[in-house]
């Protein structure tokens, strides 16, 4: 039985939602995102929200109950707050700095890395090494962050890398002499 699914998605001020048939539409200003609900859920727009309900018992619709509940519910606070994710550089001479619609890095190779930065997303840089990637898809915001990340994964030995704030880098010791 699912825990996540049997809670209602709560609805805030400035939201609307609109459901129809199967497919579910958000909206938050001129931000609009739909949700196609799977045919083994049955969705109630209620006074306390959008609560879903399984039509069988069968192991796959009680995944899908869950996931569905979660992936609503990730829309819904994204267009109301919106995600972010901060990454760091480390190392000697790494640093960022956006221009427009392309963020351009030195990471210590011989040239620079210039990104196209997609639609939804916002990357702004509050420091030359700090690098921060927001917007109202959660999905689309991990997935940047993993390309900028992947550009200069961090390294064990001294720690040079771009990394998630917050995030542990296992060190090994060197060489010993």
């Amino acid at each position: 039985m699912s825990r996540v699914g049997k809670h209602s998605v709560q609805i805030p001020s400035g939201v609307s939602v609109a459901l129809d048939g199967n497919m579910l539409t958000i909206k938050k200003g001129s931000i609009e995102e739909t949700y196609k609900v799977p045919d083994c859920l049955k969705v109630e727009n209620t006074e306390s929200g959008i609560l879903f309900t399984p039509l069988d018992s069968a192991q796959s619709t009680r995944a899908l109950w869950g996931t569905s509940q979660r992936n609503v519910k990730n829309i819904v606070t994204g267009l109301d707050t919106g995600f972010k994710i901060e990454l760091e550089m480390v190392g000697v001479g790494y640093k960022a700095a956006v221009s427009g619609k392309k963020l351009t890095m030195q990471l210590g190779y011989s040239h620079d890395i210039t990104f196209d930065i997609p639609d939804g997303i916002s990357i702004n840089c509050p420091k030359p090494t700090a690098i921060v990637v927001s917007g109202h898809d959660k999905k689309q915001v991990g997935d940047v962050a993993a390309v900028l990340r992947c550009y200069r994964k961090p390294e064990p030995y001294k720690g040079k890398g771009v990394i998630r704030s917050g995030e542990f880098v296992y060190r090994k010791e060197g060489k010993k002499k």
